[in-house]
């Protein structure tokens, strides 16, 4: 399944469309079908509700991702399927299939879960800020940028987008500020973009490295016991 994955969304790094996609096409699309249908099938073992299982599956985060990644291959079983051509983005959903097939990843999504607390803090206080400054920018920066003959910020969007890349420290420099205040923000945004950035990153380094140690200190214990039922 992950060659599957792997040779689906090939044809998105070309610009043109070789014959060889369209058989991909349908190996691919086949296989993420019957794949469906048997997780469908089977739901019951993942779900252990009965019957319900098989009305929930459906509405399951993984089986709606797999069935986005299923769309765009339906134009290529049958032409009638006009409307799924402009589905043909939802094959990066199928990258998000690797999930289901790596522990790692499962291991990281549920360290995710756990520290979701924190993250949304960081989160919404990324985008108060994000919006505080683009007001501020926007109303500090009405003059004339020299280099254009144009207003700094066009539209506040215009200032949403500088405020976002300069608190990630991006700073594409397509749009920059002109005036002594406009500066200072800016330079105040990146400094705290920089504690905004780093945050996060600590809190998912320190749970993740937890997350390994509780892997390990469980495997060292099943080792000792399949030792002692072995000497025994």
């Amino acid at each position: 399944m992950l060659s599957m994955i792997a040779i689906s969304i090939l044809p998105l790094v070309f610009r043109d469309q070789y014959p060889v996609f369209t058989a991909f096409d349908y190996v691919s699309t086949i296989a993420f079908i019957v794949d469906y249908i048997i997780r469908w099938s089977t739901a019951d073992l993942l779900l252990k509700r009965g019957f319900k299982s098989f009305l929930i599956y459906p509405f399951t985060p993984m089986a709606i991702i797999d069935l986005l990644s299923i769309l765009p291959g339906l134009n290529v079983l049958d032409r009638s399927f006009k409307l799924f051509r402009l589905t043909r983005i939802f094959r990066l959903f199928r990258v998000l299939r690797i999930f289901r097939y790596s522990h790692k990843i499962e291991s990281f999504l549920s360290i995710l879960k756990k520290q979701k607390d924190v993250l949304l803090s960081v989160l919404v206080l990324a985008i108060v800020y994000i919006f505080i400054t683009a007001i501020i920018m926007f109303n500090v920066e009405p003059v004339i940028n020299p280099a254009t003959g144009q207003p700094t910020f066009k539209t506040f969007f215009d200032a949403l987008y500088w405020s976002t890349t300069t608190l990630t420290t991006v700073g594409y420099g397509d749009i920059v500020p002109v005036t002594t205040a406009g500066r200072i923000v800016s330079m105040l945004s990146a400094l705290f973009g920089v504690a905004i950035i780093a945050l996060p990153s600590g809190v998912i380094t320190g749970a993740y490295l937890g997350q390994l140690k509780k892997e390990r200190h469980v495997k060292d214990n099943d080792d000792n016991d399949d030792e002692d039922d072995g000497d025994e």
